[in-house]
């Protein structure tokens, strides 16, 4: 039902709220269990009901993780990878380049440390080698090693692995599958073709995760000590949110439990990138997001491919300062190439117009910011977007997809179709190799196989509002009361609240195009707005000069610490004149 009355906003989008019978369900709810109104309607959209509310409150991992041995090939990988750290063998980690693939090596890394071995690690370059294992770099690795690990790739790359032909190789992976398997002796991944499909929420981390716990099984049964699994959580999280993986099963489970682990500030490589961040309070998912993944990624987008991992698996506090750093300034380099190859790709789609799919495609876009441009490209079109750079007469580009779009099955058939070079992915995203000619044709057939998905999808201009909200409602007690129903991300969304019939008291620009608001009620407290990047857009200009006036407005509460205090604050999304 419609919000206020909202049929067109600022952003042009119109407000839904609940209707009467969900709001009778939170109201039902939060009698039964006592929790605030806010908390009981996130739960009962989830679908908890009150003798199930303790548990979702507090997940634990011991009741959410499914067992290991649930996925095919993991008591061989399991044993192989035990086998060659208790032999003392030559190990080799062969990882992506985003957070994923970073945390999922710093993680194998870490464990093998802990029984006293070192590994070679090895990330492609992504401009030269292009994503996931390529031939060249197998053979190498398989000269000098005895085992080779893939994490976060490898599923597709039959030529590849068959090129480190004599040494044993394991992938981790979840990426969507073909119908058959390259030539490895295990291939652990919930997306293979012949898997269920009840794990396939989980990322590359993930994977990698439920592998060191058999390993720890086996580890057991053999009366050697086991690594502290449960210390490795927080780089399982920073891969679940950073990968946009659903925060559902045991997903929520990871991410609660990895933030606390990190908040202990054991880790020197996240400690590093936190303070160099100026993450100035316990962290969060849209920290581990918007904060720590963009500058881990940075190193793979417009650096050195390895950085990333190299970081968070540092032990040494001085070592992990200067790695941050250099990330951290790699991300402001990446931050000024994306912006210049944003508006150059906004104005192609513009001009474009297709309403199944938002493509642009530029001779000298940096591959490293292709991935990232695509993304906002789909935040201001809310359609399917892919961004290729071309070089030399190939393209090489990045997709993101809106939920209910399986891009990275479409992107898959393009391939087999022979109107890729090659391309995969997951349902939310995916990566694709094409010859420069073959652009137009290829992205006209990727909008006819999307078509029937977004035809199913309803309400996708829609802003889904949670409830009304009061300034004076809004405090750091209610925030956390909220955060305890968390954590938020893909498939389980912050409330988005409303605020209605505020007087903007100020407004002003602030950093990179963004705008800040101070905004109350009637005779009530104030409460600060902060809408990033909105002054690209058009809620920025027009609320930039609307001091004196009355809005309705929308966003998600936020909660920073700065010199000791705290302080909470509305991250604006969307605002109506009243």
């Amino acid at each position: 039902m419609t919000f206020l009355g909202i049929e067109q906003s600022l952003t042009n989008r119109r407000w839904v709220g609940p209707d009467s019978a969900a709001d009778r369900l939170a109201e039902g709810l939060a009698q039964r269990t006592g929790l605030p109104l806010p908390v009981a309607r996130i739960l009962a959209d989830r679908g908890v009901e009150a003798d199930g509310a303790e548990g979702f409150l507090t997940p634990r991992l011991r009741d959410l993780l499914p067992d290991p041995l649930s996925l095919r090939d993991m008591q061989i990988a399991a044993e192989r990878l035990v086998a060659a750290a208790v032999n003392g063998e030559r190990i080799a980690i062969f990882a992506d380049y985003d957070v994923d693939g970073g945390s999922s090596a710093a993680l194998l890394l870490d464990w093998l440390r802990g029984q006293g071995r070192n590994a070679t690690l090895y990330i492609p370059d992504r401009i030269d080698e292009g994503y996931g294992p390529n031939a060249p770099a197998m053979a190498a690795l398989a000269a000098g090693h005895d085992l080779i690990v893939c994490v976060d790739c490898g599923t597709l790359s039959h030529d590849a692995l068959a090129a480190a032909a004599g040494t044993d190789i394991i992938v981790l992976d979840h990426h969507l599958g073909g119908e058959t398997l390259p030539p490895a002796m295990a291939v652990v991944n919930p997306n293979r073709a012949d898997e269920d499909g009840s794990l396939g929420h989980l990322c590359a981390a993930g994977v990698v995760f439920l592998t060191l716990v058999q390993a720890g099984r086996l580890l057991r049964g053999m009366g050697r000590p086991e690594p502290d699994l449960m210390a490795m959580l927080d780089l399982v999280a920073l891969a679940t949110v950073a990968d946009v993986a659903p925060l559902v099963g045991v997903n929520r489970a990871f991410v609660r439990q990895g933030l606390a682990v990190m908040a202990r500030r054991r880790r020197p490589g996240l400690v590093a990138l936190s303070d160099v961040a100026r993450l100035d309070g316990p962290p969060g998912a849209f920290h581990l997001g918007f904060l720590l993944g963009p500058r881990i990624n940075a190193g793979g987008r417009v650096g050195r491919a390895d950085l990333g991992a190299l970081c968070l698996s540092c032990r040494e506090p001085r070592e992990a300062g200067r790695l941050a750093a250099e990330l951290d300034a790699l991300n402001r380099d990446r931050r000024a190439i994306e912006a210049a190859v944003r508006d150059e790709a906004l104005a192609q789609v513009e001009a474009r117009a297709d309403a199944r799919l938002s493509w642009a495609a530029g001779g000298g876009w940096h591959p490293g910011v292709v991935g990232i441009v695509a993304a906002r490209v789909k935040e201001a079109t809310d359609l399917p977007s892919v961004v290729i750079g071309v070089e030399n007469g190939i393209g090489k580009g990045s997709a993101r997809s809106v939920p209910g779009v399986d891009l990275g099955r479409a992107i898959q058939r393009l391939a087999a179709e022979g109107l890729l070079i090659k391309g995969g992915g997951h349902m939310m995203a995916a990566g694709l190799t094409v010859a420069a000619d073959m652009i137009p044709a290829a992205m006209a057939r990727l909008a006819d196989l999307i078509a029937n998905d977004l035809a199913q999808r309803t309400g996708a201009r829609d802003l889904r509002i949670s409830g009304l909200m009061e300034c004076a409602g809004a405090t750091p007690q209610m925030f956390r009361q909220i955060e305890d129903a968390g954590p938020f991300g893909q498939a389980a969304p912050a409330p988005r609240f409303a605020f209605a019939d505020q007087l903007i008291d100020s407004a002003s620009t602030m950093g990179d195009g963004h705008l800040r608001l101070s905004f109350r009620s009637a005779g009530g407290p104030a409460l600060e707005a902060v809408a990033w990047g909105a002054m690209t857009g058009p809620l920025g200009p027009a609320l930039i000069g609307a001091r004196g006036r009355r809005f309705h407005l929308a966003g998600k509460l936020d909660l920073s610490t700065w010199g000791g205090r705290e302080r909470l604050r509305l991250r604006l999304e969307d605002a109506a004149p009243v």
